[in-house]
């Protein structure tokens, strides 16, 4: 009836690499339709080192250029 599939990301470490250019790494820990949640994350930009971000960041699947997984 519909047509699932297995979340693939979920406890994995992987990139992701946005539309602005930045990536930000991390273990995938909520993958749906929407969204991607990932704890332990670094954030990677153009201009300046990889920096640690704090709690969970929440990406919007729009907002995803490409995934890594790592």
């Amino acid at each position: 009836m519909f047509n699932r599939r297995p979340p693939v990301l979920l406890n994995r470490q992987i990139l992701v690499n946005l539309q602005s250019g930045n990536a930000i790494a991390g273990v995938c820990t909520l993958e749906t339709r929407t969204a991607v949640v990932l704890r332990g994350a670094t954030v990677h930009t153009t201009d300046s080192d990889p920096a640690p971000a704090d709690g969970e960041v929440l990406i919007d699947r729009a907002s995803i250029d490409f995934i890594q997984m790592l």
